[in-house]
């Protein structure tokens, strides 16, 4: 009988093994072909000169890396790329924690802010780029217009150097700040009702709420939102790209924006592999060190 328990356990687990293997051999096909595959490809392209049409490549080995480090633009889109991502996570994540509290203690009432606050999330990063492009635009634009009501002159936000990144920042705070606000609004869901009328019946106001109970609970979600905040920002592309190409100069520039120009205007796909390996690897880097420095405590 033991011998036969055996058996049986062997071929329940076998049978486990082989269902596991088939339900995630899609998705494991998926990440080799989309994501794996891509990532040697670009670190072995970045290794050949190649304009990335020709059947003629290059071996250039390392020629490519030694000038990325060198690269005075490349660092400078590095360095507007954290930018964004400080920025980012000091404007967004406490907008979008103070908009979930507002709908959270307001209850149903205030479910038209919920449709209104959400649209933003719901166009594309590309139409955003051409409506703001035309709505800041210097001639004609609403600055410019409101500037003119007053007496004042046309206003270059997207064209002067010093304006530029803070104005495309705040442009990507109006459309990903909602989605904050969900990700808090559903992390408020995962605090008991309990608590609320525990701390009311104790007499604590709804800001003693907020500040003792409701943010020390949201941390964890806090903590989760900083670092999806952090990693979008890096790798951002499409809305800076509609709006200033990287311009004016390098204002602007990001290390997206720098590598699809080197890879599909200057058709310089080898360089262009070494700056999206340069990518890859600094934001690595800079996940890993943010991730270690938001939960280094958590154990404590």
């Amino acid at each position: 009988m033991n011998e036969k328990g055996i058996s049986l356990v062997q071929l329940r687990q076998r049978k486990t093994r082989q269902t596991a293997a088939l339900f995630l051999a899609p998705v494991i096909i998926l990440l080799v072909v989309f994501i794996a595959y891509p990532i040697i490809d670009t670190f072995i392209t970045s290794g050949y000169q190649w304009n990335g049409i020709s059947a003629d490549k290059k071996m250039v080995g390392l020629a490519n890396w030694a000038k990325l480090i060198k690269d005075t633009k490349f660092w400078i889109a590095f360095k507007n790329n954290v930018i964004i991502m400080i920025l980012s996570i000091i404007i967004q994540i406490p907008l979008g924690l103070a908009m979930a509290t507002f709908l959270d203690f307001g209850g149903k009432k205030l479910t038209i802010f919920k449709v209104i606050w959400f649209i933003p999330m719901l166009m594309s990063s590309v139409a955003i780029g051409f409506l703001f492009t035309y709505a800041l635009a210097t001639n004609g634009g609403i600055v410019s217009t409101i500037s003119g009501w007053f007496g004042g002159s046309n206003i270059d936000l997207l064209g002067n150097p010093k304006l530029a990144l803070i104005t495309v920042i705040l442009i990507i705070a109006w459309q990903f700040t909602p989605f904050y606000m969900v990700y808090f609004m559903a992390g408020y869901t995962n605090i008991p009702y309990d608590v609320f009328e525990a701390a009311r019946i104790d007499g604590a106001t709804r800001g003693q709420y907020f500040w003792k109970i409701a943010l020390p609970l949201l941390i964890p979600s806090i903590k989760s939102a900083a670092i999806l905040s952090m990693v979008g920002s890096l790798k951002y592309f499409d809305l800076i790209y509609v709006m200033t190409g990287g311009g004016p100069g390098t204002a602007t520039e990001l290390m997206a924006t720098y590598m699809y120009k080197e890879s599909f205007k200057n058709f310089n796909m080898g360089y262009g592999s070494a700056i999206a390996g340069g990518m890859f690897i600094l934001i690595t880097m800079v996940s890993m060190i943010t991730m270690k420095l938001i939960n280094g405590k958590q154990e404590d």
